[in-house]
């Protein structure tokens, strides 16, 4: 378990957990910066994959079941106690397994599934990009924004970022849902509205995978608008897990 989630302890007791996933290439310091922010009692965790950081010695997972299945193993120590999800980009498609793979297995249903910056898993368009050569690979991330762009300026980073970032796209790029069952868990969709690889209209089709209802959300910006708009993305997560009165 330990190897997979990064727990940021919490002085209150723990009543619930946050698990975030990160985007394609992403590790799980991208939320850092929401330790201390939860509501009181909500501890975060956040989503280490193998082949990146620590974990660099590892091959990259390149298939979405056995992604979801060793995620599932890590977390299931920690269903003892209510639990949501935050999943960005290629982190929402993973949630949505790994909720859909617990409800099945263990009868545990999410408190809630927020995603972001992606269209539900039955709207895949099957894209190549983990085919490209480097310096394509490279333009198309730089198009995609965000303040981590300025890796791809230290060419002594890239034999260390381009494998993961090639192996997490290669395992969306061939993803098809096995069976597309609907959630027991409410979802989430965050966007932003400029993203042009997940339009606004594409996050309604949340939608169709859950039986609790489906919310969207904009901000400003473009595919990484949740970098620069944390605070607000922070704020309307945090509403939906405070406790209710």
């Amino acid at each position: 378990m330990g190897e997979w989630l990064r727990r940021h302890p919490v002085e209150e007791p723990v009543a619930s957990r946050l698990v975030c996933l990160p985007h394609a290439g992403g590790t799980a310091g991208s939320y850092a910066g929401w330790a201390g922010r939860l509501p009181a009692g909500v501890e975060l965790v956040a989503v280490q994959y193998p082949g990146r950081q620590d974990r660099l010695a590892e091959e990259p997972i390149g298939v979405m079941a056995e992604m979801a299945d060793q995620l599932a193993q890590a977390l299931r120590p920690l269903t003892d106690l209510p639990m949501a999800l935050f999943g960005h980009s290629m982190g929402a498609i993973v949630s949505y397994e790994l909720a859909s793979l617990l409800e099945r297995a263990d009868g545990f249903v999410m408190d809630h599934v927020f995603v972001s910056a992606r269209p539900a898993p039955h709207r895949a368009h099957g894209e190549q990009r983990h085919r490209l050569g480097d310096e394509d690979l490279i333009a198309a991330m730089r198009r995609l924004g965000g303040p981590d762009v300025v890796v791809y300026d230290h060419p002594e980073l890239l034999p260390v970022i381009l494998p993961p970032l090639r192996a997490d796209l290669a395992l969306l790029d061939r993803y098809r849902p096995e069976q597309l069952t609907p959630l027991r868990a409410p979802i989430t969709a965050f966007g932003g509205e400029a993203d042009e690889t997940c339009p606004v209209a594409e996050l309604a089709s949340w939608a169709e995978v859950t039986k609790a209802g489906a919310r969207v959300r904009t901000f400003p910006g473009g595919h990484h608008y949740l970098r620069e708009r944390e605070d607000e993305v922070l704020r309307a997560v945090c509403a939906d897990l405070a406790p209710t009165p």
